[in-house]
């Protein structure tokens, strides 16, 4: 039998060296590549995350918004019913005469009494009056022209009568002043 050489001793040796180091290798490899797996899985989750957290975020800021839609342009129906009340107690004050006022006085104060007090409510809750003057310009964002005309010594565009008042309900209309308009060209 032919005894070991040194040399082959040595391969030996650094053959089990090198067998460890891929061994050893392959591990690392395997942890790495578990580690990149789960920082890919926690960057996902962290995405995931932040985007519910803004998604959280934009729903309080939308429920804040319709609570303070909510409040403020919630009567909006109850204050345009209330408009034709506005309208004809303005038309039954607007329609007394001297006479009348004097036979009836109790009767035209408390209605004016009234009339005050409806005011001071739609005031209260952010409804204001639009009222428009004769020789006013018209717009069209207030108000609503009933028909056109031609007047002499007016431009077009003028308002020439103003057939019912408009009401606003904060910055939002609640029915636009109803007017007539020039149509006068020269």
């Amino acid at each position: 039998m032919a005894e070991p050489n040194e040399d082959d001793f040595l391969d030996d040796i650094e053959k089990a060296m090198e067998d460890e180091f891929e061994q050893d290798m392959a591990e690392i490899s395997e942890e790495e590549a578990e580690i990149d797996t789960l920082r890919a899985e926690r960057d996902a989750l962290q995405d995931k995350f932040m985007r519910a957290l803004a998604e959280a975020e934009n729903a309080r800021k939308r429920s804040d918004k319709d609570r303070r839609e909510a409040q403020q342009y919630g009567g909006s129906r109850l204050a345009r019913d209330m408009l034709p009340v506005y309208d004809n107690m303005k038309r039954a004050l607007d329609s007394v005469s001297d006479e009348q006022r004097e036979s009836s006085k109790a009767l035209i104060e408390g209605i004016e009494l009234t009339m005050r007090e409806l005011r001071n409510v739609f005031e209260k809750h952010g409804v204001t009056v639009i009222t428009p003057a004769v020789g006013d310009r018209f717009d069209p964002q207030l108000h609503e022209a009933m028909f056109e005309a031609p007047l002499p010594g007016t431009k077009a565009g003028d308002i020439i009568q103003v057939s019912a008042e408009g009401f606003m309900l904060h910055d939002r209309i609640l029915r636009p002043a109803q007017v007539g308009v020039s149509s006068q060209t020269g």
